[in-house]
């Protein structure tokens, strides 16, 4: 039984495809819906200062979730959201657990092959470590 699911939201295309998923999810489940959302500091070894970029990227994410934030309310499920800062797929791995998330919902971005055999993705080291059922929306 799903009782708590959680969104890992970007504003992305696939992200929003993930968001119509786990609302729908969430009214038919009667689950909670937790959006988190993770603000990425800049790589190590970059020479800018990191506080005034992660504090942008706080600023971008409140306000990507802010838009959200009448959608979720139209549909009356329970949901609640938070900006994290970090790599996005421990944030949501360690939320996940934090909170007792059930389901996991993510999208794919659709890197290239390359990109993502370099890389990886975030949706594949999602999948790769949670503890709880995962569920990735194509774009």
């Amino acid at each position: 039984m799903v009782t708590k699911l959680l969104l890992g939201y970007d504003g992305s295309a696939s992200a929003e495809r993930a968001l119509g998923f786990a609302l729908e999810a969430a009214q038919r489940y009667g689950a909670q819906l937790h959006v988190l959302a993770v603000a990425r500091p800049p790589d190590l070894g970059t020479e800018i200062e990191v506080e005034p970029v992660i504090e942008r990227e706080l600023k971008h994410y409140e306000s990507v979730l802010a838009g959200i934030g009448e959608r979720i309310r139209d549909t009356k499920v329970d949901a609640r959201s938070e900006v994290a800062v970090g790599h996005p797929a421990e944030q949501l791995l360690r939320y996940a657990e934090q909170h007792g998330i059930d389901h996991i919902v993510v999208g794919n971005r659709g890197r290239s092959l390359f990109e993502r055999l370099l890389l990886g993705s975030i949706a594949r080291q999602v999948v790769a470590h949670a503890k709880c059922n995962v569920t990735v929306v194509k774009a």
